[in-house]
């Protein structure tokens, strides 16, 4: 079969059990013009919504609101010069929660008509009842004021799902191409599109209707040496996005440059995925070759597609309000920074670091008006020149720490899964001084600089872990002399953040991120942005991935 032909034929994604493990594509497998009906009608909503509503008030219920959604996605994978799949799908939904006798209740359904989403909010209520008999403490809101009806969409310049499927597959394969021409024997390559439309109304009088737009190209290039055996991947230098099409078409100025000798190339708010695809085989090459490093403390100069992992786990997950409250101990632990921790005063890092949280930062995954139980976002400080100021928390956990208002990060998968706190955009604040990429790795005797994410662990309180990389250069009296292998650091959270020494200034800012954030039992997904600049660690332990053991 021609490639044309493939993809004239694989739009119902009848091969969905075989996509790979990469991000949801949770729902029904449609045609792709589908995705390209218009958006959800607000009018229709509102009606819907208020059925709902008028429901739940009526069963008893004190508070409820109803989220009624249409979710999108696409996924187009290939092999070097194979179309593996093109997946499409379509969920649309209505999930109502509710508060009776003080306890939440939760109910969903795909009858979206006024008597199916009534019958919804009734079950809830029920749902609700029944729970309360077992209720220590009723649910304690934080107030809400309405904000009638209003509208948020992400400002993207191409809706992705617009552009031809055939396009999208060229430029997929073009990649494959350009790592094949420059000495890999294999690439895999994708490209995710989503689109969440949202709408949300409550009983405080909020109707919020929300269009939101993700994406995120990627692939993986091995080189082989046939002598020894020997190979070795390099993974995308992207950051998944909040982003249109726009994000495929490469622009110049969004390029930044690693350390001098490092031969690393950064993205900002364009993607150059023949350019990255062609440096990738070219470094898996040399990695091949590449000394292995010698155990030891080192200085780490961290490029931000690798640094903005080790801030979604030292950092993000353990200022989770449920997490410290120990709500999350079923799945992937509580955290080391409780209550008690933050009044004993100890610092969590060094006074350059200051870390905010911000779902309204324009490009990144995380950017939506309001959350999913209508609370407008914002940003706000968790670490003040490395001091713990303030922790992530929604409307039912904000009294617990003496606060009267939600950080609006309540959020939920789809319209069938309950909303619940998740991560914000957690970012690293860069440098209010000048200062380079260059200048901060001549302050390095001897160090490493490390790009992309690699392999991790972290303990169940987010306190000791272990963090490698995609590619590694050794700095040497403050230059970089060469490519290393092997590579990966073992600290703890606070003596990482403690031995942060600098960081560069905003015109190297740019976000890492995760299309696939998984929290909760069961579990849900959801997608988070962490900017950062390059940023240097002193004296932290490095170890050889590759030396046995005892």
């Amino acid at each position: 079969m021609k490639r044309r032909d493939f993809v004239g034929l694989t739009s119902l994604a009848a091969g969905a059990l075989f996509l790979p493990s990469f991000p949801s594509m949770a729902g029904n497998a449609v045609d792709p013009s589908r995705l390209l009906e218009p958006v959800m009608d607000a009018t229709v909503n509102k009606r819907l919504a208020d059925a709902a509503l008028n429901a739940a008030k009526s069963a008893g219920a004190s508070y409820a609101d109803v989220r009624i959604g249409r979710y999108l996605n696409q996924g187009i994978f290939t092999r070097e010069k194979q179309v593996q799949n093109i997946a499409s799908t379509e969920s649309f939904g209505a999930g109502v929660r509710v508060i009776a006798n003080g306890t939440w209740g939760f109910a969903a359904t795909n009858t979206v008509t006024e008597a199916g989403i009534a019958k919804a909010a009734q079950q809830a209520v029920q749902i609700a009842k029944a729970n309360s008999k077992v209720q220590k403490e009723p649910v304690k809101l934080a107030p809400q004021k309405g904000y009638g009806e209003v509208a948020w969409k992400a400002p993207i310049q191409q809706n992705a799902f617009e552009v031809p499927i055939a396009q999208k597959v060229d430029l997929l394969l073009a990649a494959n191409a350009k790592a094949l021409e420059n000495g890999a024997n294999f690439v895999n390559s994708a490209l995710f599109q989503i689109n969440e439309q949202k709408y949300f109304a409550s009983t405080d009088g909020s109707y919020i209707d929300q269009d939101i737009h993700r994406i995120w190209p990627t692939f993986s290039v091995t080189a082989i040496d046939r002598a020894s055996g020997k190979f070795r991947t390099r993974q995308a230098l992207s950051a998944p996005m909040g982003l249109g099409y726009e994000y495929m078409v490469p622009k110049a100025a969004d390029k930044v440059a690693g350390p001098a000798g490092s031969d690393v190339i950064g993205y900002k708010n364009s993607y150059d995925i023949l350019e990255d695809a062609a440096r990738a085989a070219k470094q898996t090459k040399e990695k091949l070759t590449a000394k292995s490093v010698t155990p030891g403390k080192y200085d780490l100069v961290l490029d931000p597609h690798h640094l903005g992992l080790t801030i979604h786990e030292s950092v993000g997950h353990p200022l989770e309000l449920d997490r410290v409250l120990g709500y999350e101990a079923n799945f992937a632990g509580t955290s080391f920074a409780t209550l008690e921790w933050r009044k004993q005063g100890k610092p969590y890092g060094s006074k350059v670091v200051n870390i905010v949280a911000d779902k309204r930062q324009p490009g990144s995954l995380g950017a939506v008006g309001y959350d999913d139980e209508g609370v407008k976002t914002k940003e706000w400080m968790l670490i003040k020149e490395g001091t713990l100021v303030d922790y992530q928390k929604i409307r039912d956990q904000a009294h617990i720490v003496g606060q009267n208002e939600s950080d609006g990060c309540c959020y939920s998968q789809s319209w069938q899964d309950v909303q619940f706190q998740r991560m914000p955009n957690v970012s690293l604040q860069p440098n209010k001084s000048k200062l380079s990429v260059d200048e901060l790795v001549k302050g390095v005797d001897k160090g490493i600089y490390i790009a992309g994410h690699g392999s991790f662990s972290i303990d169940q309180q987010r306190y000791n872990s272990q963090f490698g990389g995609q590619v590694f250069y050794a700095i040497e009296k403050g230059k970089i002399t060469g490519m290393l292998e092997d590579v990966a650091y073992q600290t703890n959270t606070i003596e990482f953040w403690n031995s942060c020494a600098a960081t560069c200034d905003e015109s190297d800012y740019r976000f890492s991120g995760f299309f696939n954030d998984g929290k909760g039992q069961p579990s849900q997904s959801s997608a988070v942005s962490h900017g950062s600049a390059t940023t240097r660690f002193n004296g932290v332990n490095v170890i050889n991935t590759a030396r046995k053991v005892g």
